[in-house]
């Protein structure tokens, strides 16, 4: 268990925040990072691995319409993924791993998105190396990106907000 995995599984638990994940581009890594997680299965509630685009049309909502390396797609994963799975915060991750650009998009361009009740964004990361080392990198982002989501949607829930 990693590091980014041992503090969200503490701050997931103490302010009982149930989360989901949409993965494209981690193809199941994130959610086997967060599964690891001490006592995962009371606020991990699943994750749905969307790597093809019909997928994330069909399961997730999203527009068949947008660019899948996008912060558009992005968002629509994590929404979609946070109603299908009836989660407090949900994440997701897209874009591209590399070796090769993918329609115009260079290796180690990475979208999370994110979503909580009330509230739906982007971040956005240019990440280098090689296909594992991207994989990699976007996985430990979203842990800390997950992780300071889930210290706020705790405090907000706690504050009746």
């Amino acid at each position: 268990m990693s590091m980014g995995t041992a503090e969200l599984s503490e701050i997931a638990a103490v302010k009982n925040v149930q989360i989901a994940v949409a993965e494209s581009l981690t193809a199941g890594l994130l959610a086997g990072a967060i599964g690891s997680g001490a006592g995962a299965s009371e606020w991990f509630r699943g994750g749905v691995v969307a790597y093809q685009t019909a997928v994330k049309n069909e399961v997730l909502g999203v527009d068949g319409n947008l660019d899948p390396c996008s912060p558009e797609v992005a968002r629509q994963l994590a929404a979609g993924v946070r109603d299908l799975l009836r989660a407090d915060l949900a994440i997701s991750t897209t874009g591209v791993g590399g070796p090769e650009d993918d329609d115009g998009h260079p290796p180690g361009e990475v979208y999370l998105g994110w979503a909580t009740a009330d509230a739906v964004g982007h971040r956005r990361l240019e990440l280098k190396g090689e296909p594992h080392e991207i994989l990699a990198a976007t996985v430990d982002a979203a842990l800390e990106l997950l992780t300071s989501l889930a210290r706020e949607a705790g405090d907000r829930a706690r504050q009746g907000v």
